[in-house]
């Protein structure tokens, strides 16, 4: 048996080895992100938003209310996770839950349709039908602007700690429109492919 001494030396080394290995990781990812020129991280982020917002268009097909919404927050946050990952940036759930609140909060269509999207599931048939539309649509545009808000956060050599959601919403309000345009043209395609 350790004496307490020996076993809190013991874990603090092991703590130091740790935090060294996740300096290491986060200084590898730096440099592979720095080796990309733009295309090459517009790609790669790129491809990081449209999976994620594929991945939020899919939550509207979830028929409990509530439960969509709280799956689509989680969608975000990992696409928020990712993008810190890629760019070298420290993650914060806590600041990235706060920061999705706060833009999506600011911008009236969204911060409405949402929630009422995902309580209209309460109502049969109708209801679900309707919400899974609106969802489908809402909740991909809204996790395809916050994707490209912070590759654009990130870019300029931004963090999660000076990120300030008043100065990006024009930014986000042209996104989301963007994002609906996305998510309408996903939704038409796979109409026409499943008509077919």
């Amino acid at each position: 048996m350790w004496p307490v001494s020996g076993r809190k030396n013991h874990l603090s080394d092991k703590e130091g080895k740790m935090e060294t290995n996740e300096t290491k990781v986060k200084e590898t990812e730096a440099k592979k992100v720095e080796t990309l020129d733009w295309e090459d991280r517009k790609a790669a982020t790129d491809r990081m938003i449209k999976n994620h917002t594929y991945g939020a268009m899919g939550i509207g097909l979830i028929p409990l209310p509530v439960v969509d919404f709280l799956a689509l927050t989680g969608i975000q946050i990992r696409l928020l996770y990712k993008l810190s990952k890629f760019y070298g940036v420290d993650f914060s759930k806590d600041k990235a839950k706060n920061i999705i609140s706060a833009l999506i909060g600011s911008f009236v269509p969204v911060a409405t349709a949402g929630p009422i999207a995902s309580m209209i599931k309460i109502v049969p048939i109708i209801g679900q039908v309707t919400s899974a539309l609106t969802m489908l649509v809402t909740g991909g545009a809204c996790t395809y602007a916050l994707g490209n808000v912070f590759v654009q956060h990130f870019e300029s050599g931004g963090t999660f700690l000076d990120f300030d959601p008043e100065k990006v919403k024009a930014y986000f309000a042209e996104q989301y429109k963007e994002g609906q345009k996305f998510a309408a043209e996903k939704t038409a395609t796979q109409k026409a492919d499943a008509s077919n």
